[in-house]
């Protein structure tokens, strides 16, 4: 024990020092690196590549959201896909049959949002 410290944690310590050290060094350095050439077209207001045409408190439509949303749930899906596969062979048949039933809720609900047409943009 180094004062007080276990020698367990030393290596973590050690980890995060030099963690802080990388992350605040490359922001120093990319600061004095980098180049300041402002012209018109970096400092136009850029979004998604077109020209802003009205306000910017304008609010977003809700579809926006809702595609937002049909995203994260997609993202999920796959999420849990991966490690199913990866103990596949030692989860069996009761696993088989959870992704089954998960993967047809998840249609289910996929088939549900098409049919109300929350994945159209208009």
């Amino acid at each position: 024990m180094i004062d007080g410290v276990p020698a367990n944690y030393i290596p973590i310590f050690i980890f995060i020092v030099i963690s802080l050290i990388f992350g605040i060094g490359t922001l120093v350095v990319s600061y004095f690196v980098q180049t300041r050439i402002f012209n018109r077209e970096k400092l136009s207001t850029y979004e998604c590549g077109s020209e802003p045409i009205s306000d910017a408190r304008n609010p977003f439509p809700v579809r926006y959201y809702i595609i937002a949303m049909l995203f994260v749930i997609f993202d999920i899906e796959v999420a849990f896909l991966y490690p199913w596969a990866i103990a596949f062979n030692h989860i069996g048949f009761f696993g088989l049959t959870s992704m089954v039933i998960f993967i047809a809720l998840f249609l289910l609900a996929y088939f549900y949002a098409l049919w109300k047409g929350g994945l159209e943009w208009d």
